[in-house]
């Protein structure tokens, strides 16, 4: 089923998610909820606190138009290691029509449960490690947004409110 995304400047967003403790047939249902709503919106990744989920849950899926479908599937996500820098354009479901670069590690290594409930290790770089960074600070309530400057961010915050103005007034 297809989930609502909370966007900017719902409340919800800024909440810290909490562990999940058991991995049952709801945890399985909302994950495939997450992935669907993903792939709809079109995303790179969805962290459930965006559909109203406040547990510490991320499906992410960076594999390009022309290949195959790779879902990630990472509960209870931590980040044990991350060095190197990158600084590349972000975007985010929970932000629509907006973009900004930010400084972000360039690897990372994420252990985290599957549906299973193993314990798993991912090495990532590149837009992978990334999309970890990013999914993972929404279960900490943090957006994009938190990481640019504060000038930039009363600039996006100006120009934010009149963008959903537009859209609200385009959705009537």
């Amino acid at each position: 089923m297809i989930r609502t995304i909370l966007t900017f400047p719902d409340p919800e967003l800024k909440k810290k998610s909490l562990p999940v403790t058991v991995i049952n047939d709801k945890t399985r249902e909302l994950v495939r909820d997450m992935a669907e709503t993903m792939y709809d919106a079109p995303g790179v990744g969805l962290a459930a606190p965006q559909i109203g989920v406040h547990q510490r849950i991320i499906v992410i899926d960076v594999a390009g138009k022309d290949e195959e479908p790779n879902l990630i599937v990472a509960i209870n996500p931590v980040i044990v290691h991350a060095d190197g820098e990158s600084y590349e354009e972000e975007g985010c479901l929970s932000v629509p029509k907006y973009a900004a670069n930010v400084r972000r590690h360039a690897r990372v290594v994420i252990k985290a449960l599957n549906l299973d409930g193993e314990e798993v290790t991912c090495k990532a770089d590149g837009l992978l490690a990334i999309a970890f960074q990013h999914e993972i600070d929404h279960l900490d309530g943090i957006l994009f947004v938190d990481h640019i400057s504060p000038l930039k961010r009363e600039i996006f915050k100006r120009k934010y409110r009149r963008t959903i103005e537009e859209m609200q007034e385009h959705n009537r």
